[in-house]
Order: C-alpha cells, then structure tokens, then sequence
C-alpha cells in the first residue's frame, strides 16, 4: 500500500470533521437564535 492512500483517507476524514463541526454551529447557532427569539417574545 503506499503513501497515497493515507494521505486522502486524512483529506476524507478531515473533510467530514470539517462539514460535521459547521453543522454542529449551525444547529447551535439556530437554537440560540430561537431562544433569543422567544425571550423578546415574552417581554
């Protein structure tokens, strides 16, 4: 086996870790501006 196949399993894993965190924000990011949202709305 040589190098290569190493080096784009890295790409691939950090490809995912990458597209897993921005979803990871995006959803947290959502559910803080909800929460945000609804205490405005209580007021």
């Amino acid at each position: 086996m040589n190098q290569w196949a190493f080096v784009v399993a890295a790409y691939g894993v950090t490809i995912v870790a990458t597209v897993g965190l921005l979803a990871w924000a995006f959803l947290s990011m959502r559910t803080a501006e909800a929460e945000a949202d609804a205490l405005k709305r209580r007021q």
